[in-house]
């Protein structure tokens, strides 16, 4: 079936071919660049810790700055679109001297706001709250030690200023997620003592004078935007059903997309039934009240691929959902016609969304099958594997 012939089956159903391509292309989804080093930086020759831990030890992955840039062009050639890019504060760029956590500032970071204001890429952050002698029994901001949690307050404060800095500088708001690894293996004695600790220590970092017009944090701390991270689930719950919830109470939802698995958290994306709920929900309420980012690390592949291939499989499944007649069957299950309702639903799975992608991507310039694999095999032949 030819791209015309889907964008005639398509009508029939209400649904506007022209205007799914044009919506999906306006949907920038933050990539990761955690995926492409195993999550490391550029602190220390160590690799990821006190609460990240990455398997695998796949040959290629980037050592520098420059090479992680490169990794990153590279599989933003292969994804249609226009995205952004997801950085940790390890991910500092330093001169002479490493700059220790609690003083990082701006300087760091120019040459990636320079590297991203080339290319056209908006850039989010995130505070680095592991992989530091700081972190004590896995406790950062709720650490009962004052000291270790000045510590981690002074770093949460300064990348404030720098996720402000990224906002000013590129013209887009920078999302900035304030994940903390933090909480003890076994059976806490004292559940409420923590969680004071950590809430005190969040309410001293966003006492912070920042430019909410540049700035938008992610933390679950009085009335800030919460984040939703797929990978951080249980595999019973369907996040997708908590969403509507929290674009109740938030207006804004953020989302980590990533998939957890039996033994761990944080693999790359498929299109399973997990994600493709997330997307319709993420389409039906409107992508412009979403901030989606993806969130894995996967060492044992080839760490180019498994970020085309999450990007490219988050963007199909939106696909999906912009080619459902969600109006339909909405007024399906107003009118209490659920067996209709029922029926469509799975007949519409059926509908030729492939011809759809295919010319998103012509469009775009990029392979839209999986001919996008065989420019990776080449530059890993040509430039991963001679690192």
């Amino acid at each position: 079936m030819s791209y015309k012939e889907a964008q005639k089956k398509y009508s029939k159903i209400g649904i506007d071919t022209e205007k799914a391509i044009a919506d999906l292309a306006a949907v920038p989804i933050s990539m990761h660049c955690w995926q492409g080093d195993d999550v490391c930086g550029f602190e220390s020759v160590g690799g990821a810790s006190n609460g990240i831990q990455t398997t695998g030890n796949y040959p290629g992955k980037a050592t520098t700055p420059e090479q992680l840039m490169a990794d990153i062009d590279k599989a933003m050639s292969l994804i249609p679109g226009k995205h952004r890019v997801n950085l940790h504060a390890c991910y500092g760029v330093h001169k002479d001297k490493v700059v220790d956590r609690d003083k990082i500032s701006p300087e760091q970071f120019t040459p990636w706001v320079e590297w991203a204001k080339k290319r056209g890429y908006g850039l989010d952050f995130n505070p680095t709250f592991f992989s530091h002698a700081n972190v004590v029994d896995g406790l950062t901001l709720s650490s009962p030690d004052p000291k270790i949690r000045a510590f981690w307050i002074r770093h949460g404060i300064q990348c404030l200023k720098i996720a402000e800095y990224f906002g000013k500088s590129l013209k887009s708001p920078c999302a900035i997620n304030f994940w903390c690894p933090d909480g003890y293996k076994d059976e806490p004695s004292d559940r409420l003592g923590p969680r004071k600790r950590m809430a005190e220590s969040l309410d001293k970092i966003f006492k912070t004078k920042y430019d909410k017009k540049w700035v938008i944090p992610t933390a679950q701390s009085r009335k800030i935007l919460a984040l939703l991270d797929m990978g951080h689930f249980h595999l019973s719950e369907n996040v997708a059903d908590k969403i509507s919830s929290f674009l109740m109470f938030f207006g804004k939802v953020a989302f980590h997309i990533s998939r957890p698995v039996r033994w761990d958290s944080d693999h790359v994306i498929r299109q399973n039934d997990d994600l493709r709920a997330a997307a319709q929900e993420i389409v039906k309420m409107g992508p412009k009240n979403f901030l989606v980012a993806l969130d894995y690390f996967d060492a044992s592949i080839c760490r180019v691929a498994a970020w085309v291939l999450g990007m490219r499989n988050m963007q199909k499944e939106l696909l999906k959902a912009m080619l459902t007649p969600n109006a339909q069957l909405k007024a399906l299950q107003d009118a209490g016609e659920f067996t209709a309702q029922l029926v469509l639903q799975e007949e519409y799975k059926n509908y030729p969304f492939e011809e759809v992608w295919a010319e998103f991507c012509r469009r775009a310039g990029v392979p839209a099958g999986e001919e996008w694999f065989k420019e990776v095999r080449k530059y890993e032949t040509d430039v991963l594997l001679k690192r």
